[in-house]
C-alpha cells in the first residue's frame, strides 16, 4: 500500500491490556493470535498468555515493522476540516488526514445496569475495567454483577483470596475449557460459527450478549454457573436494584443456567459436526448435571465492603466522532467491511461483528487489517 500513516496512542502500546486487572490472561490460546503478517510462533500454543506477556507481544509486534506509533496523544475530537479533510483535535495539537481508522474497537464505555446506582454511598462500585487485584478492595464481602467472562473470573479470584462472593447473574453461555483432547477453541475454528456474520444474528442487539464463560487463568479449566456455586461462591439473580441496606435480586437465576445450557447444548452439535466434517472420532459431552437454585431475593449490604460491575461495555464513538450519521442507533459503526458507508475516508477496526463473529478477536483481527487496507488502497481520497 505504501500510503503515509500515523498511529495515535492515548498511552503506550498495547494501552488497553495494560489497563487489564494484575492476574488478566487471555481466554482464546495463544495459537489462535493471528496479527496481519505475525502469527504466532511462539514456544507455549496452547498456553493463554498473562497480560504483561501479551503487552509485551504487542510491543514486539510494533518493533518488527517500525509501527509509526505516537504514543501519549489522546484524540480529542474527529470532524470534517474546512479543506474537506479530517480534522482530529488531539491532546498534542490538531492533526489533518485524507482518511482516517478508527481502532479503538466496538466496546468502549462500561455499561451499569439502572439498579446499580441505588446502592448506600457506604458501599464501594466501581467498573470491571476499575478492578486490579483482591488486596485493592476494601474489606468485606464483594458482590459481583454479571456473569459472563470478566465476572466469573473475578469471581474466581475474589473467592480464592478469602473473599465471601456473590454473583448477580445474567444470560451467559458457557463451554467447557477441554472438549476431548483439544481446547474447544480448536474444534470451533473454521466453522461457520466464528464466520457468523451480524445480518444471522436473530438481531442487532445480539451483538451485547455475553461472551461463554470460560477462563485461560492456570492453563485454563472450566469455569461457569455450576463450577463457581461447587467453589462455594454465591450465585442469585440479575440485579434489581436496592433499598434500606438491601439488594435485591429477580427470581431468574435457574432461567439463566437454563439459556447457558441450551447454548451449551449448541455447542455439543457444533462439534459433533465439525469431528465429522475432519474426519475426527466425535467427542464425548455428557449433558450437565442437574443446577439447584436456591437464590435468595435480596442480601443485607451490611458486611460488603464493594460491588464490581461486569455488565459489559457499549460503544462511544458519538461523544467525540462528530459523524452522527456514521453509527446506528447502538452506536454502532455503519460500514462494510470496515468502511463507512455515510462518511467517505472513515474506517473501523476491531468493531464486534464487523465482518463476521470472529472481527473482534485476535484470530481474525488480521484478517480484517488485510482487507480494510486492500480497501483503502482502491479508494482515492480527496487531496
Amino acid at each position: 500500500m505504501n500510503r503515509d500513516h500515523i498511529i495515535l496512542e492515548r498511552g503506550r502500546t498495547g494501552q488497553t491490556w495494560r489497563g487489564r486487572w494484575d492476574s488478566f490472561c487471555l481466554v482464546l490460546p495463544n495459537w489462535t493470535i493471528k496479527l496481519a503478517g505475525a502469527p504466532y510462533r511462539g514456544p507455549d500454543p496452547d498456553g493463554f498468555m498473562a497480560r504483561d506477556a501479551f503487552v509485551e507481544h504487542m510491543c514486539g509486534y510494533a518493533a518488527s515493522f517500525s509501527a509509526p506509533v505516537r504514543e501519549g496523544v489522546a484524540v480529542q475530537s474527529l470532524q470534517r476540516g474546512h479543506d474537506g479533510r479530517f480534522l482530529l483535535r488531539t491532546s498534542t495539537g490538531d492533526i489533518t488526514a485524507r482518511s482516517v481508522v478508527l481502532a479503538t474497537g466496538g466496546f468502549q464505555k462500561p455499561h451499569r445496569p439502572g439498579g446499580a446506582s441505588e446502592f448506600p454511598s457506604s458501599l464501594t462500585v466501581i467498573d470491571a475495567d476499575g478492578y486490579t487485584n483482591p488486596r485493592a478492595l476494601p474489606e468485606g464481602k464483594v458482590l459481583v454483577i454479571g456473569s459472563g467472562q470478566t465476572g466469573c473470573q473475578i469471581a474466581e479470584e475474589l473467592h480464592e483470596s478469602g473473599r465471601d462472593v456473590v454473583v448477580a447473574c445474567g444470560r451467559a453461555p458457557w463451554q467447557p475449557r477441554r472438549i476431548g483432547d483439544r481446547d474447544a477453541i480448536a474444534w470451533f475454528e473454521g466453522t461457520h460459527f466464528m464466520n457468523m456474520t451480524l445480518a444471522e444474528l436473530p438481531s442487532p442487539v445480539a451483538r451485547l450478549g455475553a461472551n461463554p464463560q470460560a477462563t485461560g487463568r492456570d492453563g485454563g479449566h472450566d469455569l461457569h454457573y455450576r463450577t463457581l456455586q461447587a467453589m462455594g461462591v454465591r450465585l442469585v439473580g440479575h440485579l434489581l436494584g436496592a433499598e434500606d441496606g438491601r439488594a435485591h435480586f429477580a427470581s431468574d437465576l435457574a432461567d439463566s443456567v437454563a439459556f447457558g445450557d441450551a447454548r451449551y447444548d449448541d455447542i455439543r452439535e457444533l462439534v459433533k459436526k465439525s469431528a465429522l466434517d475432519k474426519g475426527l472420532p466425535v467427542p464425548e459431552m455428557p449433558a450437565p448435571p442437574p443446577f439447584v437454585a436456591d437464590a435468595p431475593d435480596s442480601v443485607d449490604l451490611v458486611n460488603f465492603g464493594a460491588a464490581l460491575v461486569t455488565t459489559g461495555f457499549r460503544p462511544n464513538y458519538k461523544s467525540w466522532v462528530q459523524f452522527p450519521d456514521a453509527f446506528d442507533a447502538m452506536g454502532f459503526p455503519i460500514q462494510v467491511d470496515g468502511e463507512s458507508t455515510t462518511v467517505p475516508g472513515l474506517h473501523f477496526m476491531g468493531v464486534h461483528f464487523m465482518r463476521k463473529r470472529s472481527s473482534a478477536t485476535l484470530m481474525g483481527v488480521g484478517e480484517d487489517a488485510s482487507i480494510v487496507a486492500e480497501r483503502m488502497a482502491q479508494t482515492r481520497q480527496p487531496a
